[in-house]
């Protein structure tokens, strides 16, 4: 089979739907946290996080459902340290997403080796088993992790455009202190957001592991920093960021293809999404489209 043929295959349209679900979940993330007012650089942490305390759950439990409900709720628990941090305790929002990002990237090493014995990856787990035998389109757009991301996906932005706690969150966003000159509880939007952006990328984290079926050290890869540039080109749009995620997902497949179709060295593919990251970045930056992010970004009520 040619180059082409594969590059356009169902097999490599599967792949890419796959790869995009941990990119949409924390990218997912991401807009719900910043949207609010928070910034959230955490999503390289919480992923790993996620991803960790999913595998456990499963592995001591027999049970993927238990893993998946751990994992999204390690997330849910990694995003409200870092809200509460940030929106009590004052820390710089960078410096405690910094702070949780080093810590998963330790703390998943050393949990690794206190838990198993080896500081690169965990027992094999189950995973999910879903439509075996199917046609590869068709099993994966009807993976439960993919129906579930789409529908939080769709749902994040009728509840940010339709529903008062949306009205809430993008009012806490863009003033903080007239939201709650009006009487919004701008600390407790932002504790909700951003703890719901939590269990969002954490479900993209078990959807990681539970793909490998094994819970590998590092296995993020720095999805969560392309998540964050995907939420930025989007204009902080649960859609558009979706979207974005897909092309990054796609480059990510694409340089999955490549190693096996040719000779050159595998690393010049295997940073092709980050290319494409700073390229994107790159032309945002010059169009202006980073004047879209909420206004009040970062600050608080009283300033």
């Amino acid at each position: 089979m040619s180059l082409l043929a594969v590059v356009f295959s169902g097999t490599m349209l599967a792949q890419t739907v796959r790869m995009a679900v941990p990119y949409a979940g924390a990218a997912l993330g991401g807009v719900l946290s910043e949207r609010s007012g928070v910034v959230n650089i955490a999503l390289e942490g919480i992923l790993l996080s996620s991803a960790l305390a999913s595998v456990a759950a499963q592995h001591a439990s027999g049970s993927a459902l238990v893993g998946a409900l751990v994992g999204v709720g390690t997330g849910a628990l990694v995003g409200l340290l870092h809200a509460l941090l940030v929106v009590r305790g004052r820390v710089d929002a960078i410096v405690s997403g910094l702070a949780i990002n080093l810590a998963a990237a330790g703390g998943t090493r050393f949990l690794l080796r206190a838990l198993y014995g080896s500081s690169s990856n965990s027992p094999s787990v189950e995973g999910v088993r879903f439509g075996e035998g199917w046609n590869v389109i068709v099993r994966t757009l009807l993976d439960p992790f993919v129906v579930v991301t789409a529908l939080a996906i769709i749902l994040a932005a009728l509840a940010l455009d339709r529903t008062v706690f949306g009205l809430r969150v993008r009012a806490c966003g863009e003033d903080p202190a007239a939201a709650q000159a009006v009487g919004v509880d701008v600390t407790r939007t932002r504790l909700v957001a951003v703890s719901l952006g939590g269990a969002a990328t954490g479900l993209g984290g078990t959807a990681l592991a539970f793909d490998l079926h094994q819970f590998q050290a590092g296995m993020s890869g720095g999805r969560g920093f392309i998540a964050l540039a995907a939420v930025i080109v989007s204009g902080w749009s649960p859609r558009a960021a979706a979207l974005a995620c897909l092309v990054f997902a796609s480059l990510d497949a694409l340089q999955i293809v490549l190693q096996g179709q040719t000779r050159a060295p595998a690393q010049l593919f295997a940073v092709l999404p980050f290319v494409a990251t700073l390229v994107a970045l790159a032309l945002v930056s010059r169009r202006g489209v980073s004047a879209k992010a909420p206004a009040g970004l970062g600050h608080h009520p009283e300033g």
